[in-house]
């Protein structure tokens, strides 16, 4: 490896670290191989920091402890992505030492602080102008597969109920898609896609770029597929204790951005939720009583 599998990531977060954190930092970016081979305190010896400002830094980069980042740096060095199978071992290890409680709990404090860090700065900026940008649009494309369908869909369905021109591109029978044919320039696309990343999203995605839609991308990393072809990118952590990566962030930008564009939509908004109200009512959609039972 001549450069470790989070340089990206470090390297975009580097400037914000206080003067310990950037010791760490430094050294891991400097010998990934040591970070994939060597124990933490190792480590923490020849970066000249104590062991707990190891754990620091990668909390700081959204990791629950210092051993996943070994892990990503052992994987890389094994010569892939860890995959569904090698991250299930990992945590069937942590599991057995601290049990259904503890891993519960690690999970919890992971989307924790994952949730504050979409309160920073950074992150209210990206969200405030992609709100902007769709409540703008013509015509809003929403795109999601795998585990990022259901933050494709909530977003759209969102839209739906304020009268926003929102259209989610599925897939079924394979014409998802075709929606695009009369899409342009005054319209956008919101795809979602986090690693591992489906091919078919970052293909459509690439696709809609290169015929003038504006591609607006929720993704895990400033250098993934989708940052790549996006005019912005909303940045979300997805790392986990767990075998599967974390999809909650990500679903709470759908719903943040769902209610900041009904909120451009001002009175226009309000009469569209009128009559999805009239109109859910007039099909016994919801129950209207606690208790009562349907025929």
């Amino acid at each position: 490896m001549s450069d470790g599998p989070l340089s990206a990531r470090i390297i975009e977060a580097f400037d914000a670290m206080p003067a310990q954190l950037r010791k760490a930092a430094r050294y891991v970016l400097d010998r990934p191989h040591d970070v994939a081979l060597l124990s933490m305190r190792e480590q923490a010896r020849r970066a000249e920091v104590p062991p707990a400002t190891m754990t620091r830094f990668a909390r700081h980069l959204g990791f629950t402890g210092y051993e996943d980042v070994r892990e990503i740096h052992a994987q890389a060095l094994r010569g892939g992505a860890p995959g569904f199978a090698g991250k299930a071992g990992a945590q069937l290890a942590r599991q057995k030492l601290e049990g259904d409680r503890g891993m519960a709990a690690a999970m919890l404090a992971s989307l924790r602080r994952q949730i504050e860090h979409l309160g920073s700065e950074d992150s209210l900026d990206a969200l405030t102008a992609a709100a902007d940008r769709l409540a703008g649009a013509r015509r809003i494309y929403s795109l999601g597969l795998r585990a990022s369908h259901p933050v494709a869909w909530q977003l759209h369905y969102m839209l739906s109920l304020v009268g926003e021109p929102a259209i989610c591109l599925d897939t079924n029978a394979g014409t998802g898609a075709d929606a695009l044919a009369d899409a342009g320039e005054e319209d956008v696309l919101l795809a979602v896609s986090v690693e591992p990343y489906t091919r078919l999203t970052i293909e459509i995605a690439d696709y809609a770029a290169q015929r003038g839609i504006g591609v607006l991308a929720i993704t895990d990393s400033a250098v993934a597929p989708l940052a790549r072809i996006a005019r912005q990118v909303i940045l979300v952590p997805t790392d986990s204790p767990s075998f599967f990566h974390a999809m909650a962030p990500a679903f709470i930008l759908a719903e943040i951005l769902g209610a900041l564009v009904a909120g451009h939509g001002g009175e226009a908004a309000l009469a569209a939720l009128a009559r999805k109200d009239e109109h859910l009512r007039a099909l016994g959609t919801h129950f209207s009583k606690v208790g009562s039972r349907q025929p």
